[in-house]
């Protein structure tokens, strides 16, 4: 929903305000930090300034289609109109409730039926473009260059699977990896890049995603001439799939058409989005959910963001029972009671509830009472999520929906989904919309960023495209890195959406000590560190990973994970540095919740707490890394202190650290404790 504070629409006649020429236009931000200069000439094309500084040089766009035609090509302009908004849009189940949108936009409308949008906020370009005619028609290529006005920094997540010598190879992938830091030229000629990416241009930090990706296949980037510029390429449009990949449920691309998107009749599509600015501002935007379709569901009332209780992480590890835990109803009693006692609102059954590799969703696992798990689940208030394995899911997807909301399933978790050609963008619409007719909410796994889909389908809760903690249980590779990964997602994956990282290890490692082990996983980095990743990352369906065991004997942290919300009212980067640290707070009604993280090097950090307009006698809970934190990951202090509203937080983080803070109304306790373990 929008409430609309000031809205300025002109339609302009050729010549335009701002043209340089009858080809040329311009779009400037609001405080006009950033401006566009777009020229209408052979080809269409458009550059970009920050501060008056050249950031993107004239880089072509267009889309060509299937009878030879190509918008941006000798483009004629019928009209262009300009506009001013400053909105407020309603944001329920976001980083914030409400955001403001402030913009001015610029429409080139064209003759042949076609046009181009642009948008310029005070932290990012946009622009998207979009078509009137009513006969169906092919793309068969679309152009999206950024070059860039130098060869600066990039820091790129490369598809890690398929060949160099086979692009179309690379199309089928998980989107997930670590990130590359290497100079545009010398980026592999041959490896696709997925979004989000960025690029240091000498201080301006430039983030590269798209949104409002629905029924049109996703953009990847590349450097194919050892240049400063990225070139776009997109996954053909699938004519034959099978049933194969892992255990059988995945889809797998086995011919393509010669073209990328079959359209169908008047439609826009994706908006390709530069978010620009310092580091903690990157961090901080909202373009993709700005940019995004505003939900499709008018009533939202029955969606409930919440935690997770995970069983596949910790591999079913729960001791001092008399049962032997595994894929049983006894065991998923266990995690539900566990939920129960801790306030957390659902349950996940992962792989292994239906029988086999879970080909068919309507043949149980016989060790599994399902209708018996769902009605001792709802006795306790906890709800339960299904894993399903995509092709399954598809195969079937009304049916699966109706039989299994009629029992008092809540949701599912959709996994290996592992494209995002045109066909998968459509699925997950098509999903969101079968899911929300029956009052369910969806956790996207194997899949590509949110791109809006969590605002245009709100019972989207999570999204992974993450390269994120499953990996600890057996790559000692990624181990190493994901703490400098820790520290450079929040600047880029996330600024596409939330975040399904599934955080919350209870036995942490310092650096020298972490091994991956598939069935007892622990997490490199510190305690701290992992209660931090609450409040760093924004994921409104939020995993426990660990075990309830491992969280029973860590009360105290369990209390601190289960009292944090999943969705919020504000939003604050207060400092970072994309591959450093990162400092973000978080508020809900009264209460901030502040988590801090850096990568492998120690770091003492004073976090100025006077933007959070606090109360006097408030108090914060505080927990930092103990002081053996970098000779044993699970050493941690905590402490209950007042705190005034000019106060500075003056704190130490360990390698691999963290510290996680909740401040709330004044109270009379003080107390100090100290772990070791």
């Amino acid at each position: 929903m929008r409430i609309i504070r000031l809205y300025a629409l002109v339609a302009l006649l050729l010549p335009c305000l701002n043209s340089v020429s009858a080809k040329q236009y311009q779009v400037e931000s609001p405080s006009g930090k950033i401006t566009a200069n777009i020229d209408c000439g052979y080809e269409m094309t458009y550059s970009v300034s920050y501060d008056g500084k050249e950031i993107l040089s004239e880089s072509p766009i267009s889309i060509s289609l299937s009878d030879g035609t190509v918008w941006g090509k000798n483009a004629k302009v019928s009209k262009a109109m300009r506009e001013s908004v400053e909105n407020i849009v309603e944001n329920p189940f976001g980083q914030s409730s409400h955001i403001i949108d402030s913009y001015n936009g610029l429409t080139l409308r064209m003759k042949g039926g076609w046009s181009v949008e642009f948008r310029a906020y005070d932290d990012g370009l946009a622009y998207r473009f979009a078509s009137i005619q009513t006969k169906p028609f092919e793309i068969v290529a679309e152009r999206a260059d950024f070059n860039f006005s130098a060869d600066y920094t990039a820091t790129v997540p490369y598809v890690r699977t398929g060949s160099d010598d086979d692009m179309q190879s690379q199309f089928f992938n998980s989107f997930e990896n670590r990130y590359t830091v290497e100079k545009l030229s010398r980026l592999n000629p041959r490896r696709l890049a997925f979004l989000p990416l960025a690029v240091d241009a000498d201080g301006v930090t430039v983030a590269i995603t798209e949104t409002d990706l629905n029924n049109y296949p996703g953009l990847y980037l590349y450097n194919p001439d050892g240049t400063s510029s990225l070139k776009g390429k997109h996954a053909p449009y699938p004519t034959k799939t099978v049933d194969g990949g892992y255990n059988n449920i995945q889809s797998v691309v086995t011919e393509t058409a010669d073209y990328i998107a079959r359209v169908e009749g008047p439609r826009t599509f994706p908006w390709r989005i530069l978010i620009m600015g310092a580091d903690k501002d990157i961090a901080a935007s909202n373009l993709s959910e700005l940019l995004a379709e505003p939900s499709r569901i008018a009533d939202i009332s029955w969606i409930k963001p919440g935690k997770v209780a995970w069983d596949w992480w910790n591999d079913y590890n729960i001791i001092g029972v008399d049962f032997e835990a595994g894929h049983n109803t006894p065991t998923y009693k266990h995690y539900i009671d566990f939920a129960a006692d801790n306030g957390i609102e659902y349950v996940i059954l992962d792989d292994g509830w239906a029988a086999g590799k879970g080909e068919d969703l309507f043949v149980l696992n016989p060790e599994i009472d399902l209708e018996e798990i769902i009605g001792y689940a709802g006795k306790k208030n906890v709800g339960i999520i299904l894993w399903a394995g995509y092709r399954a899911f598809e195969r079937e997807l009304e049916k699966v929906c109706r039989h299994y909301s009629e029992m008092g399933v809540k949701g599912f978790k959709v996994d290996f989904e592992d494209r995002d050609d045109q066909l998968m963008t459509a699925f997950n619409h098509r999903a969101a919309e079968t899911a929300a007719k029956y009052h369910l909410v969806l956790d996207l796994h194997g899949a590509y960023k949110p791109a809006g889909i969590n605002r245009t389908w709100p019972n989207v809760l999570n999204v992974e495209g993450v390269n994120g903690l499953e990996n600890m249980k057996w790559s000692e590779l990624d181990s190493f890195d994901i703490i400098q990964y820790d520290t450079e997602l929040p600047f880029l994956r996330q600024v596409a959406g939330p975040v399904d990282y599934t955080q919350g290890a209870m036995v942490n490692a310092a650096r020298h000590n972490f091994r991956p082990v598939n069935n007892q996983p622990m997490a490199p980095g510190t305690r701290s560190h992992q209660l931090a990743l609450y409040m760093i990352l924004y994921s409104p369906l939020n995993m426990l990973c660990d075990s309830p065991s491992n969280y029973r004997k860590e009360q105290e942290c369990t209390d601190f994970i289960s009292s944090i919300p999943t969705v919020w009212d504000e939003t604050i980067v207060l400092d970072g540095k994309m591959g450093e640290y990162i400092v973000t707070a978080r508020r809900k009604g009264n209460d901030w919740y502040i988590g801090g993280i850096t990568n492998w090097t120690p770091r003492d950090l004073t976090v100025d707490l006077s933007s959070l307009n606090l109360k006097d006698g408030a108090k914060m809970k505080l927990f930092t890394d103990g002081v053996n934190a970098h000779r044993n990951g699970n050493d941690y202090r905590s402490e209950t202190t007042d705190v005034a509203p000019s106060d500075t937080l003056k704190v130490h983080l360990a390698p691999g650290g963290g510290f996680a803070a909740h401040i709330y109304g004044a109270s009379t306790l003080t107390e100090k404790n100290n772990h070791k373990s």
